[in-house]
């Protein structure tokens, strides 16, 4: 068994409270309707996106979550008492938005399709990680490790040697293993079987810019997502108890392979640390304090990609970033640092541009709590399934496993208000959220 995660746990206390409605004025020219996908937003088998976006956005891209933020260029409401954003962010795509309302504060081309990279294993994870119990083992085969791109990141999976399902999540989400995807993916049934439940999962989000080609994010043509889908990928992971524990781990033990030492098998280990920068740290860049995950991603179509979430003063937020231009060595987390530190200090004070849509199946009037809300793994599909509170469950019954914040469904009242409105509508906890602090 692996030696004991290298990470700090602490539940992340949040305010319990249920707010009944909360509307958020703006000028009538940009306010943004109810998130409601239009049919030529939805992709289907028969899409065709390019493998080599375009040098600039498109004229016309998704609007789910608000019009705004299918605008191309910088949205944001900076109005008197909201800081002004950093002048330096030069990636082709990003946002920023409160991971629990689900208010997004500032974007930029938020729904630009472009390749994902690794970033796509958010999806992979939150689609397949429900499926199986972490204490699963399974011996690798050599048709587990076939079909992986050229220059593929690898974790060191070994043919002939067993694995638990555990061991293979830390691979992906650590050192981002295509070879703990492929394993995984077959134990899902085949890599095309694992493409088309990603597929239908991110519909199910609503996470209309993407198409999944192949599970791990290698480029392959027509692969694309968005900023805006890898932001819900990630907030819908984070509802998932083993997703959130794998996420925000630092570093750990990995098998190794097994030999002989006197007449007797001994199974190796060897270390691996996660390559989210902004988690783990670096030469030139530090642990971002109350960073807890999720994923970060990098081929030679989508250049650096990074989503984060991070939590300070009892706020949590989620940052996207997308293929800076700056050419500078570990630019995206730079730039993610510094949307989020414009994030932090503009929450509770800037007019949100959009929103993050919650899944089609989360109930929006009402809510079971209960073991789903835990999102641990463990064969049980539901579990996929996260859960919308409702003023009827503002928390879990075990405030051991966390505490989240409650938004009802805005009455019908409130659209008719005069003037455009921007309205928030729902609150989609983020339970017993794994903090970050920085280190000594």
């Amino acid at each position: 068994m692996p030696a004991p995660l290298q990470t700090i746990r602490r539940p992340l206390l949040v305010l319990s409270a249920v707010l009944s409605s909360l509307a958020l004025t703006a000028p009538v020219a940009l306010a943004a309707p109810s998130p409601t996908p239009t049919p030529s937003a939805t992709p289907s088998a028969t899409t065709s996106a390019s493998a080599s976006p375009t040098a600039t956005p498109p004229a016309n891209m998704s609007s789910v979550g608000g019009t705004r933020l299918g605008m191309a260029g910088t949205q944001v409401n900076l109005t008197s008492g909201v800081p002004v954003l950093p002048k330096d962010v030069t990636a082709r795509s990003w946002i920023v938005s409160d991971a629990e309302s689900g208010a997004v504060l500032a974007a930029h081309n938020a729904h630009w399709r472009l390749p994902p990279a690794s970033t796509l294993k958010m999806l992979f994870a939150d689609t397949v990680l429900p499926k199986f119990p972490r204490t699963t083992e399974h011996k690798v085969v050599a048709s587990d490790l076939a079909g992986m791109g050229e220059g593929s990141s690898l974790v060191g999976i070994k043919e002939g040697e067993s694995y638990t399902v555990r061991d293979l999540w830390l691979g992906v989400f650590l050192r981002s293993g295509n070879d703990a995807v492929h394993v995984l993916s077959h134990m899902n049934g085949g890599v095309a079987k694992t493409v088309a439940d990603m597929n239908t999962h991110a519909q199910d989000l609503q996470a209309l810019d993407t198409r999944v080609v192949t599970p791990d994010g290698y480029d392959e043509p027509g692969q694309v997502s968005s900023a805006y889908d890898l932001t819900l990928f990630a907030r819908s992971g984070l509802q998932k108890k083993d997703f959130r524990e794998y996420c925000s781990t630092v570093s750990v033990k990995f098998p190794g392979e097994t030999t002989k030492v006197k007449g007797k098998s001994v199974r190796g280990t060897f270390d691996i640390r996660n390559t989210n920068r902004l988690l783990s740290g670096d030469s030139d860049v530090s642990v971002y304090p109350g960073i807890a995950g999720v994923k970060n991603g990098n081929t030679t179509n989508a250049g650096a990609t990074f989503t984060g979430v991070a939590e300070r003063g009892g706020k949590v937020l989620l940052v996207t970033v997308m293929n800076p231009e700056k050419d500078e060595h570990n630019e995206v987390y730079k730039e993610a640092a510094k949307i989020l530190d414009w994030g932090f200090q503009a929450d509770g004070k800037v007019q949100p541009v959009g929103e993050l849509v919650a899944p089609k199946n989360a109930a929006q009037a009402s809510a079971q709590p209960g073991a789903t809300a835990t999102g641990e793994a463990g064969g049980d599909t539901s579990s996929t399934k996260p859960v919308a509170s409702s003023s009827a469950s503002a928390a879990e019954e075990d405030g051991s496993s966390g505490v989240g914040i409650a938004l009802a469904v805005v009455g019908g009242l409130l659209v008719l208000l005069a003037g455009g409105v921007f309205l928030v509508n729902r609150r989609w906890p983020l339970p017993d959220l794994v903090r970050r602090r920085p280190r000594p």
